[in-house]
């Protein structure tokens, strides 16, 4: 008698994602427990959650990292699929998920993901080899302590797949500017709290440069077209972005950490 596949929970984090939300609760239907934890949406997102069997759940966001490991032990089965909103699983990677379990060598694997932004599949730009730990047994791993970034980290062993996650990193250029301006100041505190180097000229002129180099030139950006030269543009004014956070934060003020 072939054995049963493990049961698996899929769990999705929502903030205000009602463009993103159908889309990844239908490509994960197929687990056995869907977990929307949301950090109090404000938009249609949980109304869209509810018409689909999910099991929502509301938790105050202080960041990623501290809102997923707050989830994953209250999951019912023993592997996770974790997938935030603004991503789906397409139906080879399901396919890819479920032949693995059957007989599962790993206890965490590494999936690539596909980036999509301003409309267009980012093929370069530093992005070509994004992957993401999504699928991991739960009482294994955990999200690093960090503010922004956090990977999945294990006592056990990983592996990859094969197939891919479809990333729509964009909705919009207001909402890509608040999120470059909230990730470049959990960047700073993160930076100084490691005791980086606080170097005026470094920070704000040589390293923005470098950044937009290494994306549109060393990372092949250029090939991307106009969305090419933007992505490396937008991570140079990040980092340029952290730099003057830095700088300031050390001067004494006081930069609010708040998402909202």
């Amino acid at each position: 008698m072939k054995k049963a596949n493990p049961k698996v929970s899929a769990i999705i984090p929502t903030f205000n994602e009602e463009e993103n939300i159908e889309q990844c609760i239908q490509s994960v239907l197929w687990a056995d427990e869907i977990i929307i934890i949301d950090s109090f949406s404000t938009d249609g997102t949980l109304d869209i959650a509810k018409k689909y069997p999910t099991t929502v759940v509301q938790h105050e966001y202080v960041n990623s990292a501290t809102q997923k490991n707050w989830i994953i032990p209250q999951a019912k089965h023993e592997w996770i699929f974790l997938l935030d909103a603004d991503e789906y699983a397409t139906e080879t990677l399901v396919g890819e998920v479920q032949k693995e379990l059957e007989n599962p060598q790993k206890d965490a694997y590494w999936i690539k993901r596909k980036n999509f932004f301003m409309g267009k599949k980012v093929n370069y730009s530093g992005w070509q080899n994004d992957k993401v730990v999504r699928l991991f047994k739960r009482d294994k791993c955990r999200y690093e302590d960090k503010n922004v970034h956090a990977e999945i980290i294990t006592d056990g062993t990983v592996g990859q797949l094969k197939q891919v996650i479809m990333h729509n990193t964009y909705k919009g250029l207001n909402h890509y500017l608040g999120k470059i301006s909230w990730y470049s100041t959990w960047k700073a505190y993160d930076k100084i709290n490691k005791g980086a180097s606080t170097n005026f000229f470094f920070n704000i002129i040589v390293k923005p440069w470098y950044r937009f180099f290494y994306h549109y030139i060393l990372r092949l950006g250029i090939l991307d077209g106009k969305v090419g030269f933007v992505i490396s543009a937008l991570n140079g004014y990040d980092v340029m972005l952290r730099g003057i956070k830095i700088w300031r934060i050390t001067q004494g003020e006081v930069i609010n950490k708040d998402k909202k």
